[in-house]
């Protein structure tokens, strides 16, 4: 869904997609656990951590923790899980030709609703902005993890990347929720055509919402991403953290939609898998393939997504 917004006499259009758990269940935490040591030390420079801080990362441990325990989770790519190229045409369409998030009232709610095909024209330069409280560790795990994930996604798309120290169009925020508070100024130096709305929401996004990355068009090309704003939260423990790097990275990139029946895959919110899996990867060829065009209906699309489906999955499940 798009907000419009006034930059350069040119009207944005804004995405959002965010990561949510499938269940909304609340999460036990035992006094007896021991903390996450990645997460309750990311005070230990800079800034203070505030109770509530520390308490969300205990929360996200623990919840970690107990989709572990039941098999979720999952780090590797989906070998395991056979699909067809029918299969795979079916679950592009869902994912890069509907939207997850509907704006209703000027906000935005969580309905479906069918979308063009939506992706990057230009070179994407991904910027990281840590927040006081991240220590030094944590900030050069994450940034060589983003590397690598960056490259990955470069190969599989075709599509220039790259990250940079200045003047990206990609900016992620990675803040604890005393930070998160105070982004606002940050994210509009950033991106100055972001409506203070959208900026708010960003800024109060509740716990219940892992990450987020909000996407912009211009009016000439509604469809044509040219800049996008995630939020990752500090108080991850790793895995979760790494998790909302693929997720949002890559639905950024115009897998704007989550579907339950898309597997093996990160983008149906069933947390099954915590890493861009190789179906994931297919998607992301699929969709910066030349042969579609940005605009394009799910009509439009689809045999053109069939045909390309089956020169990468041939014709039966592998």
């Amino acid at each position: 869904m798009r907000l419009l917004r006034s930059v350069t006499s040119a009207l944005l259009g804004t995405f959002l997609v965010a990561c949510q758990p499938a269940s909304q269940g609340s999460v036990p935490v035992s006094s007896a656990a021991a903390p996450p040591p990645a997460a309750l030390s990311v005070a230990k420079q800079g800034e203070p951590m505030s109770d509530e801080s520390r308490s969300l990362a205990l929360y996200y441990a623990r919840l970690q923790a107990r989709l572990q325990a039941e098999g979720l989770l999952r780090q590797d790519i989906g070998s395991n899980v056979s699909y067809s190229a029918a299969d795979l045409a079916r679950n592009f369409e869902r994912i890069a030709l509907y939207s997850e998030y509907t704006q209703v009232g000027g906000r935005y709610v969580a309905r479906q609703s069918r979308a063009e095909l939506r992706r990057w024209e230009r070179p994407v330069r991904i910027q990281l902005h840590f927040g006081p409280a991240v220590p030094d560790t944590m900030k050069r795990a994450d940034r060589l993890r983003i590397l690598a994930y960056v490259s990955r996604l470069r190969r599989a798309t075709g599509h220039p990347m790259s990250v940079v120290g200045s003047n990206g169009n990609y900016h992620i925020f990675i803040a604890t929720v005393d930070e998160q508070r105070r982004l606002g100024p940050q994210i509009r130096a950033a991106e100055p055509g972001l409506s203070s709305q959208v900026v708010r929401e960003i800024t109060s996004l509740s716990r219940s919402t892992y990450c987020a990355v909000y996407a912009s068009s211009s009016s000439d090309q509604p469809n044509a991403y040219i800049s996008a704003i995630a939020f990752v939260r500090a108080e991850h423990p790793d895995l979760f953290r790494q998790s909302c790097y693929h997720e949002e990275i890559a639905q950024g990139m115009g897998l704007a939609n989550d579907d339950p029946n898309v597997r093996p895959s990160i983008f149906n919110d069933d947390e099954e898998f915590a890493l861009l899996t190789r179906h994931d990867e297919l998607l992301l060829r699929m969709l910066y393939d030349h042969r579609l065009r940005v605009g394009m209906s799910a009509e439009e699309a689809r045999p053109i997504v069939a045909r390309i489906a089956g020169e990468l999955r041939g014709s039966g499940p592998v």
